[in-house]
């Protein structure tokens, strides 16, 4: 049978590609209105990004999105923006930016297949089932090509599946390892049969923490779907704004982003809001996948102890055991997130350099840097919380 051709495009807006088109490239397990598996590279939740100036002119995200067709047909897709800076990304490359601009060369602009602002691990080759191998390479090669021919110094593709950085090292990409705190569940019918798989010392203080953020005189409540309220957005830009301002300088989502979400993604969403003495004074933004919820935003306009920790790692817990799913991405970064039962977990992106000298020195770091997170992931997960099982040896 003759291979079929596959045509790359590059289109500059969502506004030109059809939402249900996107969506059997990206989440075909949703078309039916299941929950998507990563519900941030649907079409909705990149056109609230597009369309509330959280991303393009003056966000240093400038989409490009890159589409692969057969016969008429889209069969691939990819989130990809051209960068002017290394923000939002979560997978640090500053450093390969001085070093290359040290030497001579010009980082910038540079090639990012992600989704903006988002730490969260998803396929970034969207391909429909059917053409699940040949529109992978389509794209990944279409965007090397892309970069070659525009003398771009480099594509970044971050937080992919493993799948996908065992499939694009082979089709010339450098593989990068990093990691994560997620919680895992084991089947938990409830938060204290979680409990009870941790070291007494841990389950105590994580008692402790509940309690002690359960006293600070409000109550804590969780939205979703139609529940949450335009209103309850007034004061979740508050918090992030004040998070924004302290982590970023300035806030990366825009205030019109939170209008579309309330129009078209708060199904997707579970929001949970502490409230005192009449106020909203702390929340957390979570984001519900299919098998997974991802926690991704907080903030306070109130500091009240282990309130965070509360509304951030073990409300997510309860929503996760509550609705069946197999996990928690609790964000990027927090080895404090160990104790309340995250457990360091390898993440995934993909490079392809242009410079072969500059590539060969990336892959020598690289190669040491993946030694390096695995030896920090078996030590991370001897620290643990769960309680350690003694096997004895039989004769």
């Amino acid at each position: 049978m003759q291979e079929q051709e596959v045509e790359i495009r590059v289109i500059a807006s969502l506004k030109e590609v059809d939402p249900l088109a996107w969506d059997a490239c990206a989440c075909p397990e949703a078309i039916d209105g299941a929950h998507a598996a990563d519900p941030f590279t649907t079409y909705r939740f990149l056109s609230a990004l597009e369309n509330s100036g959280s991303v393009g002119t003056g966000t240093g995200w400038q989409p490009q999105y890159l589409t692969a067709w057969i016969d008429g047909t889209m069969i691939g897709v990819a989130p990809m923006y051209v960068k002017s800076h290394s923000q939002g990304e979560y997978i640090f490359d500053h450093n390969w930016a001085h070093a290359y601009e040290r030497a001579g060369g010009r980082y910038y602009p540079k090639l990012q297949i992600a989704v903006p602002h988002t730490p969260a691990t998803g396929r970034r080759f969207l391909v429909r089932p059917e053409f699940e191998q040949a529109g992978t390479a389509a794209l990944a090669q279409g965007a090397a090509q892309l970069a070659a021919d525009n003398r771009i110094s480099s594509i970044h593709v971050t937080f992919c599946t493993q799948e996908e950085a065992e499939r694009g090292e082979k089709l010339g990409y450098s593989l990068r390892k990093t990691q994560q705190f997620h919680w895992l569940n084991d089947g938990y019918g409830d938060f204290d049969d979680f409990l009870a798989t941790l070291s007494s010392r841990k389950r105590k203080n994580i008692r402790k923490e509940r309690a002690g953020a359960q006293s600070f005189g409000g109550t804590i409540q969780t939205f979703s779907g139609d529940s949450i309220q335009p209103e309850h957005w007034d004061a979740f830009w508050e918090f992030y704004q004040d998070t924004g301002a302290r982590k970023w300088g300035t806030p990366y989502l825009t205030r019109a982003f939170f209008d579309i979400a309330q129009d078209t993604l708060r199904d997707d969403m579970a929001l949970v809001l502490a409230e005192r003495n009449g106020r909203w004074v702390a929340g957390a933004l979570n984001f519900i996948g299919a098998k997974t919820l991802y926690g991704r935003y907080w903030g306070c306009v109130e500091h009240h102890p282990f309130l965070h920790f509360e509304l951030c790692y073990y409300r997510a817990i309860d929503i996760a055991i509550e609705r069946g799913l197999d996990r928690v991405e609790a964000g990027a970064q927090g080895q404090h997130k160990l104790a309340r039962g995250y457990l360091p977990t390898p993440t995934w992106s993909l490079h392809w350099i242009a410079d072969p000298g500059f590539r060969d020195a990336i892959e020598n770091y690289l190669e040491a840097e993946r030694e390096a997170v695995d030896e920090e992931i078996s030590v991370l997960t001897d620290y643990g919380p769960f309680k350690r099982i003694e096997v004895e040896e039989q004769e």
